[in-house]
């Protein structure tokens, strides 16, 4: 039980950050026009926090110890993973209504398709490094203005396995966003077939 409540903390927080992305692409990227200023600072913000939303999948490393601790008790092992794809669900919805958010204010604008596409397909990748860069080296969002000495101290050539993680990180996004948005379609059809 106890394993249940001290999660509360620190998933409570990475929520909080899972969500910021979303609160962000709620305001810049609504219906109202913003000013020029406000969508290049609120944007780079918007892309400094939107690894966040995903990160949490990562957390799924810390579900181990945790279910170690349940000692045979079956009610809170399934609690426990039930707090754990409640805070997966959480972050992931979070990522996919941000993204799609910004695609519909995208081709609002007049952007193409294919640039779109472009912008997405580019987001997951700079997501993969943004958690590999949290979950590795434990670099926060804030990070890039106050410690970006930090950063560019680990600008080099990243080794194969690095690669590696990157890609899969990067197919989880695409796939897992993608899977998200063809969703409520593959719903709506099994729905009329049943």
């Amino acid at each position: 039980m106890s394993a249940l409540v001290g999660n509360v903390g620190w998933m409570g927080w990475n929520t909080f950050l899972a969500l910021v992305p979303l609160a962000l692409a709620r305001y810049l990227f609504g219906h109202r026009e913003r000013p020029r200023w406000l969508l290049v600072t609120g944007g780079a913000a918007f892309v400094a926090f939107l690894p966040n939303a995903p990160y949490v999948l990562t957390d799924v490393l810390h579900l181990p110890r945790e279910l170690s601790t349940a000692h045979g008790d079956h009610w809170l092992a399934a609690a426990l993973v039930g707090q754990y794809l409640c805070l997966f669900a959480a972050g992931f919805t979070a990522y996919v209504l941000s993204l799609v958010r910004l695609e519909r204010w995208l081709a609002d604008h007049g952007v193409s398709r294919r640039t779109v596409l472009v912008v997405d397909l580019s987001l997951h990748a700079l997501c993969a490094v943004g958690i590999v860069l949290g979950r590795v080296f434990r670099f926060n969002s804030w990070d890039l203005l106050t410690n970006p000495g930090g950063l560019l101290d680990l600008v080099r050539i990243p080794e194969p396995r690095t690669f590696a993680v990157l890609f899969v990180l990067f197919a989880i996004l695409a796939g897992g966003a993608t899977l998200a948005r063809a969703l409520p379609a593959i719903m709506n059809r099994a729905a009329k077939l049943g």
